[in-house]
């Protein structure tokens, strides 16, 4: 079988065991499941109820074989042949807002590139109740193998929009009742930050922060302080300061 690309993967399986449950669980179109012969455990087995629940046919097969279809990707013994995952548009962002009674709250990704990155702040976004993600088409990560893995299931409960223009993006987020806020060390103090009504919060790439025209386009930044010697911080780790504080404000203690 040849080596596939993690996008490739991506369109075709659902790889590791958080992932799978979650795919399975949430009624994602599969065709078949794969589990290592050997498996065993909780996980394993509620794998198999939410298949027979699903009609979805499995088999047990050897590691060699899970591991030539997940072309290095670390399968954890289950690996689901799958439709592709479908990227949603703004509109559904905004119903899933709309189903939960809640003022919008989006994150936006102007140029995340590390799989790894966009699947951590999927699983803050999951974690935090945010409405959706939106990131670029071009010059930018996607949906790929790594990503769902590292997002842990929350893939399957996050709806992610792509978009080829963040900046015509946020004006008609703008235009739709949003108040735009970019991470950026210019901005205001996060403890500062009234994160109130509407949001969309903009995180840059990973090296080069927002980009100067997305830079121009919100209306306000905000920035997270740091007094050690660090220079900035990884802009996953960033982004869940920043959703949690949305959070925060959204869920005070009563």
């Amino acid at each position: 079988m040849p080596k596939m690309t993690n996008d490739a993967l991506h369109e075709r399986f659902v790889i590791g065991r958080h992932p799978v449950e979650s795919a399975l669980e949430m009624h994602r179109d599969a065709n078949k499941l794969f589990i290592q012969e050997d498996s065993r455990g909780a996980v394993i087995e509620r794998i198999i109820a939410y298949a027979k629940e699903a009609n979805v046919p499995y088999t047990f097969v050897p590691k060699m074989k899970l591991d030539q279809m997940a072309a290095g990707q670390n399968h954890q013994g289950v690996l689901l042949m799958s439709s592709a995952v479908k990227y949603a548009s703004l509109n559904d962002l905004f119903q899933v807002a709309q189903s939960r009674q809640e003022d919008p709250f989006f994150i936006l990704l102007d140029g995340i590139e590390d799989p790894h990155n966009l699947g951590s702040i999927l699983r803050t976004a999951d974690a935090a109740g945010a409405h959706g993600v939106i990131i670029l088409k071009h010059r930018a990560v996607g949906l790929t193998a790594t990503v769902a893995k590292t997002a842990a299931g929350s893939l399957e409960r996050v709806k992610v929009a792509r978009v080829t223009n963040m900046v015509d993006t946020i004006e008609e987020l703008k235009q739709r009742g949003l108040w735009i806020f970019g991470s950026d060390m210019d901005g205001v103090d996060y403890r500062q930050w009234q994160a109130t009504g509407p949001i969309g919060v903009v995180i840059g790439n990973e090296g080069k922060g927002l980009s100067k025209r997305v830079s121009e386009h919100v209306d306000e930044k905000v920035c997270l302080p740091m007094i050690g010697g660090t220079e900035s911080l990884n802009a996953s780790v960033a982004a869940s300061l920043l959703i949690y504080e949305v959070f925060r404000t959204r869920h005070p203690l009563t």
